[in-house]
């Protein structure tokens, strides 16, 4: 499961190859992304495509959460689920712009370390996206009970090259304008088809 990815995409460069007005305030432009922190997504606003900040992890299952806190859940696998359903129209779908991604694995010692993916080809890529706006809820406890906008991206069947590190599920990744152009528009049953792995030999080791 991808907990950890960069994007050191320039935002002037995101705002241009994904067509979307740059609204992300003070922010930087190259970053690594954990869960529970803020990052670039791209998403239908008012007046078009928008780059705007949100934060990782989607509202979590009721049935799963033992507490009042929810951290929140960063890939989602289950569409058909009803608690992810209610979001995968359109108007919840965002882009996830990154540079590249990481599964966890072990060193020759044992010792748990990221893996790092990029794509092969070096072209602009974005997870595909779910996004919920003005969710209130309890992240971390000293916080207490905050609003926010919320991200996950969605996974499928592991790639040759992922399966290797993780065999079980890999981020649907979207490399092409028409692709990010029917998963931020289209309805449900068009898009669901680009929940896909990525040919094999698309990506490499970093």
């Amino acid at each position: 499961m991808c907990n950890l990815y960069s994007n050191k995409l320039p935002r002037d460069f995101m705002a241009t190859v994904f067509q979307a007005a740059d609204r992300l305030g003070n922010y930087p432009a190259a970053e690594e992304v954990y869960p529970d922190r803020e990052a670039v997504i791209v998403r239908n606003g008012a007046e078009g495509r928008e780059l705007v900040r949100a934060r990782w992890g989607l509202p979590s299952p009721p049935a799963v959460l033992k507490t009042a806190r929810d951290p929140g859940v960063t890939n989602v696998r289950n569409t058909a689920s009803p608690h992810w359903r209610r979001w995968l129209g359109p108007e919840h779908r965002c882009l996830v712009p990154l540079s590249a991604f990481s599964e966890p694995g072990r060193d020759e010692q044992g010792k748990h370390v990221p893996v790092w993916f990029a794509l092969t080809g070096g072209q602009p890529a974005a997870f595909a996206g779910i996004e919920v706006r003005g969710w209130r809820s309890v992240r971390k406890v000293r916080d207490g009970e905050t609003t926010d906008d919320l991200f996950a991206f969605l996974t499928t069947q592991a790639n040759a090259e992922v399966a290797e590190i993780h065999p079980k599920a890999m981020p649907v990744i979207l490399t092409e304008p028409e692709h990010w152009n029917t998963w931020l528009r289209a309805p449900w049953a068009e898009a669901q088809a680009l929940c896909r792995p990525l040919p094999d030999g698309s990506l490499r080791r970093l």
